[in-house]
């Protein structure tokens, strides 16, 4: 991506007094982060704009951010920025269709292209990363708050700098935030804090972990599970990766039940797996994906698919 268009949507946000920013639904980290270290940069800049974060409040992500209320009388005349969000249909939050101009910020394969204007880059560890990239080429003041949200976004989306995302540039720009000043201590305490109780659903997933011989791995949480340890299908997300250092472990998959679908959450160390997800109605990163099953029997399927992708990985 050329530098004209950090440029380009720096001078299309400046021309709107309203901005109201978007990630996508079941959020993790980078997405509000992202979302909300934008609006702080923006209101460094112009802190006469009404800019808004759109969406449900996460609560498990309150410790970043609350969500603000957005109507739809907002839309009229307004900007609408989309982090962190491959497609329309995971936009958390209506009204952006209404809006005059619609920016697309995001890190994820190419799902879908919408709005009038795009940056999407696969090679950034996270939109948080290019978040910090586009206020260091329009050379824009980050305040501390934004730091922190960014910071936040970048460490959760490398798995704390450990995954194959995690480039030079990722630790060039998570380096600059460092001397912004925030808690980074209190950061870390907060996105690794746990319950009890999905410590204990920790220790049932541990249990009854299933791997296959090709290094493929199931576990399969029902809502009777679910209700049992007291966790919610969104908390439980929490440790899809608590077995990730297992010996010989190649990819993974958390089916977890709802009430109308079967979540799949999918991981992976060796075999691109976001194919796989785009057959199942969802998609994501090549390593980190999600997709959904209607039935048990279909999620047979797909575990069928990991387990073969494994073998010749």
């Amino acid at each position: 991506m050329t530098r004209e268009t950090l440029f380009n949507i720096w001078e299309t946000i400046g021309r709107y007094q309203k901005v109201i920013i978007h990630r996508h639904v079941r959020p993790d980290p980078d997405a509000v982060g992202s979302q909300a270290g934008l609006k702080e940069i923006i209101l460094c800049a112009y802190p006469e704009k009404e800019v808004k974060l759109a969406g449900e409040t996460e609560n498990g992500l309150a410790f970043l951010t609350e969500m603000d209320e957005v109507t739809a009388e907002d839309y009229q005349g307004a900007l609408a920025v989309v982090c962190d969000t491959a497609n329309t249909a995971r936009i958390d939050g209506e009204g952006v269709e209404q809006a005059d101009t619609v920016i697309k910020i995001d890190h994820h394969p190419e799902v879908e292209m919408y709005g009038d204007l795009q940056w999407v880059d696969t090679e950034a560890s996270s939109t948080c990363e290019m978040v910090y990239r586009l206020a260091e080429a329009n050379g824009l003041e980050i305040p501390a708050a934004a730091a922190r949200f960014l910071y936040a976004g970048i460490v959760a989306d490398t798995g704390r700098f450990r995954f194959s995302n995690t480039t030079k540039s990722t630790f060039s720009s998570a380096g600059s935030l460092l001397e912004y000043e925030f808690d980074r201590d209190a950061l870390y305490n907060d996105l690794d804090v746990t319950t009890e109780e999905l410590l204990r659903l920790q220790g049932y997933v541990l249990s009854h972990v299933q791997i296959t011989e090709n290094g493929a791995a199931q576990v399969t949480l029902t809502k009777e599970t679910l209700d049992k340890f007291k966790v919610t299908s969104k908390e439980a997300s929490a440790i899809v990766n608590c077995f990730s250092n297992l010996k010989g472990l190649k990819a993974w998959v958390f089916f977890v039940e709802e009430d109308d679908i079967i979540r799949v959450r999918m991981r992976s160390k060796k075999p691109e797996i976001h194919h796989l997800a785009a057959e199942h109605q969802g998609g994501g990163h090549p390593m980190a994906s999600g997709a959904q099953a209607q039935n048990w029997e279909e999620t047979k399927e797909i575990f069928k698919k990991l387990d073969d992708l494994c073998k010749d990985a």
